[in-house]
């Protein structure tokens, strides 16, 4: 079952995302002091007094806003509180009580939902400061004054929403779940086939590149099973990383690679495979990480006899560093073959975890050596004592031996074949780690 929510919500730059990062103890939310930084919905889990909950941390709800952007931001923050067990409205002492703060309290208090008030950037501890009962005119009851930079009150706080949450059921802990990495270079689709899957406008979809700053968790459950998706900022080549926001971006879609299970690898169709995928897709293989190339956009494309398997051809050609990772042809505008997806995640989740025991490995070998010999060098044989399963995610194996200096790259892409010939590994890296008898 899903963890009770917690939505931080407020105007632009009165300090969301720095306190976010405060309660979850890690930087996970972009902070700038640009106004709009934060544009969608960011999910962590964190825990206060062993009671575990969701935190959202949502783009700066601008009541009045005109522009594109702004409403997108506004509509997102307006799903969280939607959403939300309990709201976090998170003001600015700084500033005192504005026009745009009044009216998102009136928004909030139409959800009906547990509200605290929040003024941020009290720096100074001590007494409270006389300028603060101003906050009261919101009419959200008594505020909470803090710091989001050094800390200072973010206890109280974290008391308030624990006691404001529902009751614990005792099926509150998550089962397991398949987390998967949607990622790709900018404008690849990688919203669109989210919003798609979940039926409703869940992440940002714009045709202006680099729309998804963030990396968005995305809960979903249906009869293949139970996911969280995370839409993670298109990954630009360096030289079109020109600022700080942009930088934080390619390294948060770094981390989602790192804490997912699945990497779903997003290429436009109508490109075909550039420079910029093969860098993407080096990264979810050098990770280890199990993964599926998804060309998209694929209704665009006049078809022909044999075009989808010229493709797929094209597409191992240039990916040839991981031709383990199954090809699926998908239009996320369409939901064409979206479908099929899920059985594909299943299927490379689970060879990433597949165990095969040291017996089976070593008759593997024994037929491997029988059939082509070790290399040699200056009359030198290596000679391959036993290999072993030392781990999974990916599938790693150990082979002990009398001198690695023997074991040259292409002997041992050869033994990952013989394995892979036997068990298939469909989907997931391999990993072969050569060690000296001894080591």
């Amino acid at each position: 079952m899903p963890k009770n929510l917690v939505a931080i919500v407020g105007r632009p730059n009165v300090g969301k995302s720095t306190l976010f990062n405060r309660l979850v103890g890690k930087r996970l939310s972009i902070v700038e002091d640009t106004p709009g930084v934060t544009r969608d919905r960011l999910h962590a889990t964190t825990d206060w007094n062993g009671r575990e909950f969701d935190l959202i941390d949502t783009g700066g709800i601008e009541p009045t806003a005109d522009s594109e952007m702004l409403i997108f931001m506004r509509e997102q923050a307006m799903l969280a509180i939607e959403m939300a067990d309990v709201i976090v409205f998170v003001t600015d002492f700084t500033t005192g009580v504005t026009a745009a703060d009044e009216d998102v309290a009136r928004m909030l208090l139409k959800s009906g939902k547990p509200i605290i008030l929040i003024v941020n950037k009290m720096d100074t501890p001590g007494p409270e400061h006389p300028d603060i009962y101003e906050f009261y005119s919101l009419g959200l009851g008594d505020p909470i004054s803090i710091s989001a930079t050094h800390g200072h009150g973010t206890g109280d706080l974290l008391d308030e929403c624990v006691r404001l949450l529902p009751p614990k059921s005792d099926d509150e802990e998550e089962d397991d779940v398949i987390r998967v990495a949607v990622i790709g270079k900018p404008n690849a689709g990688k919203s669109s086939l989210i919003n798609k899957i979940l039926d409703e406008v869940r992440v940002i979809v714009s045709d202006q590149a680099g729309t998804t700053r963030d990396a968005v968790d995305t809960s979903f459950e249906n009869k293949h099973g139970k996911y969280i998706f995370i839409d993670t900022a298109g990954l630009r080549r360096k030289s079109k990383i020109d600022n700080r926001i942009e930088h934080y971006s390619v390294l948060r879609a770094k981390m989602a690679i790192e804490r997912a299970d699945v990497c779903v690898i997003m290429i436009d169709a109508r490109e075909g495979v550039t420079e910029q995928d093969t860098k993407v897709a080096g990264l979810a293989h050098e990770a280890g990480k199990a993964s599926i190339i998804a060309v998209n956009k694929w209704d665009l494309i006049e078809k022909e006899t044999n075009t989808m398997e010229d493709m797929r051809k094209e597409v191992m050609r240039d990916l040839s560093y991981m031709t383990y990772a199954p090809v699926l042809f998908i239009s996320a505008l369409t939901g064409q073959r979206v479908e099929k997806l899920f059985g594909l995640i299943n299927f490379v989740n689970e060879q990433t975890v597949t165990r095969i025991s040291t017996g089976t490995l070593n008759g593997i070998l024994a037929d491997a050596t029988g059939r082509v010999q070790p290399p040699t060098d200056r009359g030198r044989r290596l000679k391959i004592y036993y290999i072993t399963q030392t781990g999974v995610r990916p599938p790693t194996f150990v082979c002990f031996c009398n001198d690695a200096k023997l074991f040259h790259f292409s002997y041992l892409r050869y033994l990952e074949n013989q394995i892979r010939a036997v068990f298939s590994l469909e989907g997931t890296p391999i990993r072969m780690i050569v060690r000296e008898r001894g080591d």
